[in-house]
This record gives C-alpha cells, sequence and structure tokens, in this order.
C-alpha cells in the first residue's frame, strides 16, 4: 500500500456512513466477520475503526428504516484497500472457509473480493499493485475487470485472518449516479479530481496519480431516482483536504459551478447532482 495517494496533496475518501436494518446484527457482521473494531457505539449508531483510533466506517440505523431500495442512485460499494497481498490472501481463505458469497476480478492495478453486508451495502476488499505496475497513456491509466488467479492469491499466506490490519483504509468509493455529464463536472471542475479512466457507463477519477479515489456508474439506469433518506445504503462520505486554503478553494469552485455548500461550524457538506451527501473535511 502507497501512502502517498492518501495524504498530502490528495484528496480522498476518509470515512463512508452507511445506513442498516439492525444495527446489532450489522456490528457483529463487521466487527466479526470483517474485522473492524468499534470507536463508539449507541442505540442507533456504530462508529468502526481499523487502528483503535481513526473512524472508518460509520453504521446508522434511521427512525423507520426502510429496506435497500433497488435501481437509484447512491452506494454500489466502498472499498476497504488493505496494505499487502498477503493480508488479502489471508481475508481471502477467512472467506473462503465460510462459505460466504464472494466474487473476485483483477483490475491490473489491484486484486479485488466483493462481499455484501446483511442489507445488501456492497463492499470491496482489495489489494494495489505498485504503481510502478500500472499502465498509464496520456493520462489514463489501464484498469479491466478479469477474473482473478484465486489460487496463487491463496497460497500467498497461510495466516490466519485476525481482522483487519491497523493500517487498513478507505481506498475508495464507487457511486450510483443518475447521469455522467453533470456528474463528471461536479466532480472535476467543482471538486477538482481527475478522469483516469473510462468504462461503459462508468468514470473513475482520483487526484495525486491513483487508479481511483472513486467510482462512478450509471449501471442502475440513466435518471435513476435518489432512494428515501431512510433506506439502507450510502448516508454519506467523507473527503479529506491537506489544509483548511485547498477546501476552500473548494468550496469557492463549487459555488463557481452552481453546487450548494452548506456550513454547520467546521462542517461543510455538499450534494452532487445525485444527491450523493459529501462531508469536506
Amino acid at each position: 500500500m502507497e501512502k502517498k495517494y492518501f495524504q498530502k496533496p490528495c484528496i480522498y475518501v476518509g470515512e463512508v456512513n452507511i445506513n442498516v436494518m439492525d444495527l446489532e446484527k450489522s456490528v457483529q457482521f463487521y466487527q466479526q466477520f470483517i474485522g473492524f473494531s468499534i470507536l463508539e457505539k449507541t442505540d442507533s449508531k456504530a462508529i468502526l475503526t481499523a487502528d483503535g483510533s481513526k473512524p472508518l466506517l460509520t453504521l446508522n440505523k434511521p427512525k423507520d428504516v426502510q429496506r435497500k431500495q433497488t435501481r437509484t442512485t447512491g452506494l454500489y460499494h466502498f472499498a476497504i484497500l488493505l496494505p499487502s497481498r498477503v493480508d488479502l490472501s489471508s481475508f481471502f481463505n477467512h472467506v473462503v472457509r465460510s462459505g460466504y458469497e464472494m466474487g473476485a476480478s483483477d483490475h491490473f492495478v489491484s486484486e479485488a473480493l466483493y462481499i455484501s453486508d446483511p442489507d445488501g451495502n456492497g463492499i470491496e476488499v482489495y489489494r494495489d499493485r505498485p504503481s510502478s505496475e500500472w499502465s498509464w497513456s496520456d493520462g489514463t491509466v489501464s484498469m479491466a475487470t478479469e477474473p482473478l488467479d484465486g489460487q496463487s492469491l491463496l497460497a500467498e499466506s497461510d495466516e490466519e485472518w485476525n481482522g483487519l490490519p491497523k493500517d487498513s483504509m478507505i481506498g475508495h468509493i464507487h457511486l450510483h449516479v443518475s447521469e455522467l455529464e453533470k456528474t463528471e463536472k461536479f466532480y472535476t471542475k467543482g471538486l477538482g479530481f481527475d478522469v483516469v479512466t473510462r468504462y461503459p457507463g462508468a468514470l473513475f477519477i482520483s487526484t495525486g496519480g491513483y487508479h481511483h479515489h472513486i467510482g462512478l456508474n450509471v449501471w442502475n439506469g440513466i435518471g435513476a431516482p435518489v432512494p428515501e433518506k431512510n433506506s439502507v445504503g450510502l448516508q454519506l462520505f467523507t473527503l479529506e483536504f491537506p489544509d483548511e486554503e485547498s477546501r476552500q478553494n473548494t468550496v469557492h469552485s463549487l459555488k463557481k459551478i452552481g453546487a450548494t455548500v452548506t456550513q454547520k461550524g467546521d462542517i461543510f457538506m455538499t450534494e452532487d447532482p445525485s444527491k450523493n451527501c459529501i462531508v469536506l473535511r
């Protein structure tokens, strides 16, 4: 894991907040199966961490929570980046032994496993290949979805999965959006990201030359509706800025393109054109 993509001068995803149906059941899954630890917990919220201090994932149980709505905008998956291939191998062995349903892909830049939580929130768990092995051409990074060499990955480690390594982080978030043109303008002209690759119906964007900090797709259909606020799925995610000046410059850029930015104390919030809520930190 190359930390340069998750520190100054990059803008990157810091934390993800999702809604769940049953908080106790979800906490059990994320703690015992994935390997987060609890930082804070109330009757309606649990803040989860890998290193014991930095929040990575917050689980919320809204009042009158509704089941996950299909074919809407919102969360496709959030992605947990593990420090090494050995760590991913341990997790892979753990999932295989458990019999939990999973998908797997080789994206050239990374190796990834895909699962869903008990409510259908999508999770990717992955490891990056060294950036020296990524292939760039004219500002575009080569990514694909190929079968994963499962045998090789399983054989990489025989260590037991003992929870998320302390250096684990949110590597990226991938969102369903209702269209791509205004979305691209919002994230590039407003938030300052670069488009680094395009798929049919999808954009991948980053800062600092990462393969992607955010994925955006219209695979739920052009004009996909916004889910109810109290439904299972994404509540918000945070973007980490290197300093106050860059955050203020971004707020200015967002207002310039007509995006709404609200401020409560030191908290700045905005929404992309598909109403995905973003906190600027």
